[in-house]
């Protein structure tokens, strides 16, 4: 059996922008990507802190150490610039994997810099 797992969190991202006239997607910060070992154009479900709005998009790079984090598409319609936000990612394993899995969590301070890592 396959268990579904949560592989990487962002916790407490502030959105930083939202475009609607775009093809959809959200762009974050490259550093803060590759310390949640999230891969460009990984399937990534954001939970917005202050409406509770839950989607699935997929994560553009931005430029490293810049403090993105902008919704683009339909996204934009989730969420306000300043709005806090978790990113989660999930990954598939086999049940003997499962039982000792550990989740990478980073989490950023207001600036969307990394503050800590799990």
């Amino acid at each position: 059996m396959l268990r579904e797992m949560c592989k990487s969190k962002i916790h407490g991202a502030t959105v930083t922008g939202t475009k609607l006239h775009y093809s959809g997607s959200v762009q974050i910060d490259r550093a803060v990507l590759d310390a949640a070992n999230i891969l460009p154009y990984e399937k990534v479900q954001i939970v917005n802190l202050n409406n509770g709005s839950r989607i699935d998009t997929y994560a553009i790079p931005a430029k490293r150490k810049s403090g993105t984090f902008c919704l683009l598409g339909p996204a934009a319609r989730t969420a306000q610039v300043g709005d806090r936000v978790h990113v989660l990612c999930y990954a598939l394993a086999e049940e003997d994997k499962a039982a000792n899995w550990m989740c990478s969590v980073v989490t950023l301070d207001e600036k969307n810099r990394i503050a800590k890592r799990k």
